[in-house]
């Protein structure tokens, strides 16, 4: 029996700052590094950058970066996603993003990714905020987002950060989900 890689959905901005970018990208590589899927927006700033990391890890293979696009052009993904999924959905395909990941990682980001943090939080979703000082993902970390859960938005300030709260939070790589029941 095979088991299933976990996957991390990196939510972030469509820019952002050389700093930024540099950062998602040794996000990505990490993840891989760790077995681990990364999965995003698919198109281009931090998603790109996640994916290009994830392309520059030595445990690199095919199939470890989906892209799900809020559109149906396959050709808009950017060029470091193996796996591409257009939605035709637009920011609706926020929602899939969030829930195609058994975590969560906020880098920076405007009010899509705020939209994605919201979404995650409802689905139950571990959501870390990789704190570079910028975007909603530095203006929630730490922080609770309402009174249905009664954790927070975990902060981390490096990628090497958020692959330890990764390790504490999916032991084994599997998931926490909520009981619906």
């Amino acid at each position: 029996m095979t088991t299933r890689r976990a996957q991390v959905a990196i939510i972030g901005g469509a820019a952002g700052t050389d700093e930024v970018l540099g950062v998602a990208r040794e996000l990505g590589r990490l993840l891989v590094d760790n077995g681990w899927r990364v999965v995003c927006g698919g198109r281009t700033g931090v998603m790109e950058a996640a994916c290009r990391g994830a392309h520059d890890s030595a445990s690199y293979t095919e199939g470890a970066t989906v892209g799900i696009l809020p559109n149906i052009d396959p050709s808009t993904a950017n060029p470091w996603c193996d796996v591409v999924i257009p939605t035709g959905m637009n920011y609706a395909r926020n929602a899939l993003v969030v829930a195609a990941g058994d975590i969560v990682v906020a880098v920076a980001g405007s009010s899509g990714t705020l939209s994605e943090i919201a979404l995650a939080w409802q689905q139950g979703r571990q959501v870390i905020a990789l704190d570079v000082g910028e975007g909603w993902a530095s203006r929630l970390a730490g922080e609770s987002l309402d009174h249905r859960r009664a954790d927070v938005v975990h902060r981390a300030t490096t990628p090497a950060e958020v692959v330890e709260l990764i390790h504490r939070l999916l032991p084994n790589g599997k998931s926490h989900q909520p009981d619906w029941g």
